[in-house]
């Protein structure tokens, strides 16, 4: 599959739908001819809500005074995992706030604990929160990830990215890391054998350039390593937000998921955001490159919190999935096909 220039990556949002739909189709069939789509069980487990960052764009985070702020028990934590393992789970997804006080050897006890109790995968701490806790903890990114990989961190999930144009971060997320070390914690993270997956969450008013401008950084950084194993373009979600503004239509968002197949050669998966759309609107968008139907996600805090609240069982899952003409299977982080139900 050829590589499409800059410019012609932004030229692409001058094409009509349909015809980016074909295109974007077209990847998808050549890099996944055996027409699987493939899923993760998984929880997003939520530690705290806690967050210093306080980005405009974001209703989960809370302030360490506030009645609802919370650091997550053990006894609450053990139930969320017992949960997820009963209905098939394989991992758990972990990210929190960016809270003013943990420091490494919080998370290196909470990391033990999981995996001295269960077998179970952790995708955890985005690049935002690597840099926070080595921050506090008075230690570098890299002895920051050493120890967490000690202490049983499998992989990184890819949020935090926002967008990866620094004009915009300083915007909606001024007290965020900018585009350059965000990058840099998941090269140094690839570099020590972590897969991670990538992530863009994009607004209304992100312009072609800007959008491009993000997926260019997410190509050239996975030239470099290949430590990607996805992309994720999911729809900014205004409600209870300080950022606020209009919604992401769906036409608009599978424009961007179509585009995001055709510009990003170098990427094996890109996955549909039901969580955010809907699960029609994510069944449609295996048509527009999506190859990966995400995650069963048991629980979702973060994006509830803008008032979208998407939830499906897993024969709903299997059954969009079986409707749009594929087959279904249950997937790790890896990728590795764990459980054919079609």
């Amino acid at each position: 599959m050829r590589e499409i220039s800059v410019e012609e990556g932004i030229k692409l949002f001058d094409l009509q739908l349909m015809e980016l739909a074909d295109m974007a189709n077209s990847i998808r069939q050549e890099k996944h001819p055996e027409g699987f789509v493939t899923f993760v069980i998984d929880r997003n487990i939520n530690y705290t809500n806690i967050c210093v960052c306080k980005c405009k764009f974001c209703a989960f985070y809370r302030d360490e005074e506030d009645p609802d702020a919370y650091v997550i028990d053990y006894d609450l934590l053990s139930k969320k995992i017992e949960e997820t393992i009963s209905l098939d789970g394989t991992q758990i997804l972990l990210q929190g706030g960016l809270h003013p006080k943990l420091k490494i050897d919080y998370y290196e006890k909470f990391l033990k604990f999981i995996k001295s109790n269960y077998k179970i995968w952790i995708h955890g701490f985005s690049s935002p929160e690597i840099d926070h806790i080595a921050k506090v903890s008075g230690i570098t990114a890299e002895e920051t990830l050493d120890r967490l990989i000690d202490a049983g961190l499998d992989s990184i999930p890819g949020g935090g990215a926002e967008l990866l144009v620094d004009v915009e971060r300083s915007r909606v997320s001024p007290n965020k890391i900018n585009s350059t070390r965000w990058l840099e914690i998941m090269e140094i993270a690839h570099k020590k054998g972590l897969r991670t997956t990538s992530t863009m969450m994009f607004k209304k008013s992100d312009t072609p350039s800007m959008i491009i401008e993000h997926l260019e950084k997410i190509r050239n950084l996975q030239a470099k390593t290949g430590g990607f194993t996805a992309f994720i373009p999911w729809p900014f979600q205004p409600n209870n937000t300080e950022l606020g503004g209009d919604s992401v239509t769906a036409v608009e968002y599978l424009k961007v998921l179509a585009i995001s197949r055709i510009f990003l050669n170098n990427i094996e998966n890109i996955q549909v955001s039901w969580v955010t759309q809907g699960p029609k609107v994510g069944q449609v968008g295996l048509y527009f490159g999506g190859n990966d139907f995400g995650s069963l996600m048991i629980e979702e805090n973060v994006v509830a919190s803008c008032g979208v609240s998407y939830m499906i069982s897993l024969e709903e899952l299997v059954n969009n999935i079986e409707k749009a003409g594929f087959k279904a299977v249950q997937r790790d982080m890896l990728y590795n096909h764990l459980r054919y139900l079609s």
